[in-house]
């Protein structure tokens, strides 16, 4: 393993991301009573440009006059590409209250744009006397933002979060598909005669969760466009997590309960992540290097599967919100996450 120790990722929950646009404000309430742990108040692809200065100020609203509870709150802005996403920047910074936790910056395409929006961010922060600095999250949809990918993950300390956007991405690659994630028709192979699926996104979502991992970010994956069809949505945010993503979208209230589902580890697996913790340390009171667990061997590897396991068990219980943590404290020992309830 390098010497240079991938930092952690930031220790919140991300398990669903709920979107509502900026120009509805009277979803606000709504989205806050929700079960979601991210809130994503939109001012880009579902608020028209003739509705973009009052959904700008209904955001700014927002960060007021709006009780968030223990969630994180963040607000995507405008793409880099259009005149509006300077003014969003400088309204929600400068007039926003410091409830506001993220900034969205969608359509990333290379580690350039992100180092924009935080010099703009850093200026108005100054200017302001802002206490507490706003994080980023950013969105890979374009060809550019996959192809600089790692660059992208690595460009600002403000950083926490990475999602990829289907929808547009498929539109930048060419792909021939209308479709907003999930399994595609014609993207299939063929033995004997048989169709078998496989998954179109899988590649990119493998080289988000890659440069996430590498530099300490939340790999999420983005919206599933349709709500009518729970079951492909629960499919595929399965495979998220088994790639090692944290959470996905929301587009409709109806996916905010199969996200937080998907992402949730279940008693059987938290308690045999305790179990395989508790093997090790007894093979360590031994001077084994390894152990023997339900007939399958176990070790250092083991051990830090289990370890993302229970500390994941142990946010959700405790609801656990820190939106500007670098990441998560090592336990002084295995015995520490064992004994967590």
């Amino acid at each position: 393993m390098s010497f240079r120790i991938q930092p952690a990722a930031p220790a919140r929950l991300n398990r669903c991301q709920l979107f509502g646009p900026g120009s509805r404000p009277e979803l606000f309430p709504k989205m806050a009573a929700s079960a979601a742990d991210v809130i994503n108040i939109d001012l880009e692809d579902s608020v028209a440009p003739d509705d973009k200065d009052g959904a700008r100020a209904n955001g700014v609203a927002a960060t007021r006059d709006i009780d968030w509870g223990a969630k994180t709150l963040s607000v995507r802005i405008n793409g880099l590409d259009t005149p509006y996403w300077h003014k969003d920047v400088i309204e929600l910074l400068e007039r926003g209250s410091e409830r506001l936790d993220m900034i969205m910056i969608p359509k990333v395409g290379c580690a350039e744009d992100v180092y924009a929006v935080d010099a703009l961010a850093t200026a108005v922060e100054r200017a302001t006397g802002r206490m507490k600095p706003v994080a980023f999250e950013v969105i890979i949809e374009t060809a550019a933002g996959i192809a600089h990918v790692e660059d992208i993950a690595k460009a600002s300390p403000r950083l926490q979060a990475m999602s990829l956007g289907a929808a547009d991405f498929a539109a930048s690659m060419g792909m021939q598909t209308t479709g907003i994630g999930g399994t595609q028709e014609n993207y299939y192979m063929l033995r004997e005669g048989r169709k078998y699926w496989s998954d179109p996104w899988h590649w990119a979502q493998t080289a988000i969760v890659a440069a996430c991992r590498t530099h300490g970010l939340l790999p999420v994956d983005g919206p599933f466009g349709d709500f009518s069809d729970p079951d492909g949505f629960r499919a595929q945010a399965t495979r998220s997590a088994t790639l090692g993503m944290v959470g996905k979208w929301a587009i409709h209230p109806s996916q905010i309960a199969l996200a937080n589902e998907a992402f949730t580890p279940s008693e059987a697996t938290v308690a045999e992540a305790r179990e395989i913790l508790r093997a090790m340390e007894d093979a360590k009171k031994s001077g084994a290097g390894a152990a023997v667990h339900n007939g399958r061997l176990v070790d250092i590897a083991s051990i830090r599967q289990a370890e993302v396991i229970v500390r994941q068990a142990g946010m959700i219980a405790g609801g656990r919100r820190e939106p500007q943590s670098v990441g998560l404290r090592e336990p002084a020992s295995t015995r520490e996450l064992v004994e967590t309830p």
